[in-house]
């Protein structure tokens, strides 16, 4: 058994040493049980030799003699030896205690039980170090499981920052290319977001500004070509003019109706081409800007409180901002451009129609916009809109929308259309609010 027991504590599993020591405990138990039965029935049958213990001489008795007699138990089973290698059965017996003694043989009980009991701490031990060995697996899952989640996070942080800037840098090189149509569609707050929120900004001004340019490099061709044209037609229309009424002034009496009829004719054709010729002339000019801090306010309600008894017909409704700050502009431009807006805007709304005049500001501008209520603009009215000597009118030059653009570009700002709150057409004037 002793060797059985070593053998299993050097190479039996936690759980088979747990089980032996266990059924070792169990077979000490029943060994025990056994003697004691046997050695009982032995003693009373009077086959066994005793030692006696009477009460007259207590005195001398041996403390577990004593102890046993003050117990009052009837009887009791005791180990003794040095290897408690005996066992001792007292009894009872009046005033006398008896005492029997057998000897256990080879087995040994100290030794069996000093066994046991380094089975178990051998068994508590094992249980200890597994319990070390699950702590150690459960850290070693656990760092892997962080490490892991690590490794995730830092892929989709890295992910989330290299995209945006690789769209950034695709962004710049096609805007770099001439695209300044390029623009980043990601939302975000951080300082990527505000990058990208900058870029957008920057590409929309570019496109802007360069739209301007290129509007403003038209106009001067247009203003060149118009002023020698006008140069042109004044030269020709003059000597016309002065011919024709001489011609009348040398006519006899008796043909001086018809000369009369007919020289109104011509000279109102020429007064017409003359008045083209001034129109031309004024798109050709470029007046010294003065630029000034005006009331944007007030100046709309001065030219709707001007055009309104010549348009009684329309109604005339204003949407002014109240805190709207100044803006600093060329006046007579400006008062120019809304004349030019709001006399459209009447015409286009005709009898019964309504037009709406409304002022905002914005971070750095200052804007009005007029509504009509009129039939609105066709694709192809809107794509030439602003170019010079085109008219969808019965009446007029065609060149009021490129002076008012061009006067506009020249403050600073721009006109633009847009869609109308009233149905019909509807125009933003954009103005700075600080000098430029």
């Amino acid at each position: 058994m002793t060797s059985l027991l070593e053998r299993s504590l050097s190479y039996a599993t936690t759980g088979e040493l747990d089980r032996l020591s266990k059924s070792l405990e169990e077979l000490g138990r029943n060994y025990y049980q056994q003697s004691r039965e046997a050695f009982r029935e032995d003693a009373q049958s009077g086959e066994l030799p005793r030692q006696t213990f009477t009460k007259a001489r207590q005195g001398e008795w041996p403390n577990a003699i004593a102890d046993f007699w003050e117990s009052g138990e009837s009887e009791r089973f005791a180990l003794s030896g040095t290897q408690n290698d005996h066992l001792d059965y007292f009894v009872r017996r009046g005033d006398e205690v008896w005492v029997y003694t057998r000897a256990l043989g080879n087995l040994q009980m100290e030794r069996l039980t000093k066994e046991y009991r380094d089975a178990r701490e051998l068994v508590e031990l094992a249980k200890a170090r597994d319990l070390r060995r699950g702590f150690n697996t459960t850290l070693i899952i656990l760092v892997a499981a962080v490490w892991l989640v690590s490794l995730a996070w830092l892929i989709y942080v890295a992910n989330r920052m290299s995209q945006p800037i690789q769209q950034l840098t695709s962004g710049l090189s096609e805007l770099a290319a001439g695209n300044l149509q390029t623009r980043i569609d990601i939302q975000r707050n951080d300082e990527l977001g505000r990058a990208i929120t900058a870029f957008n900004d920057t590409a929309r001004e570019l496109e802007q500004s360069r739209d301007r340019l290129v509007y403003l490099t038209q106009v001067a061709s247009w203003q060149a070509l118009a002023r020698k044209m006008a140069h042109e037609l004044k030269n020709s229309l003059t000597p016309i003019r002065l011919t024709v009424e001489e011609i009348m002034a040398r006519q006899p009496e008796g043909d001086r109706k018809f000369m009369e009829q007919a020289v109104e004719i011509v000279v109102d054709e020429v007064e017409t081409l003359e008045r083209r010729v001034r129109a031309f002339s004024d798109f050709s000019s470029e007046p010294a800007l003065q630029p000034a801090l005006v009331d944007v306010n007030g100046l709309l309600e001065e030219r709707v409180s001007f055009l309104k008894p010549g348009h009684q017909e329309v109604s005339y409704n204003l949407e002014l901002d109240p805190a709207l700050p100044a803006a600093w502009v060329d006046r007579d431009h400006v008062k120019g451009t809304l004349t030019n807006l709001l006399e459209n805007a009447a015409e286009a709304a005709a009898e019964g129609g309504k037009v709406l005049g409304r002022t905002f500001a914005s971070e750095n501008e200052v804007c009005v916009e007029i509504h009509d209520s009129g039939p609105g603009l066709s694709e192809e009215a809107s794509r030439t809109l602003f170019e010079p000597a085109i008219t969808f009118k019965k009446r007029g030059m065609g060149l009021g929308l490129s002076i008012a653009r061009k006067n506009a570009l020249l403050c600073g700002g721009d006109l633009m259309l847009i869609g109308g709150k009233l149905g019909g057409a509807g125009f933003r004037l954009v103005l700075p609010r600080r000098k430029l």
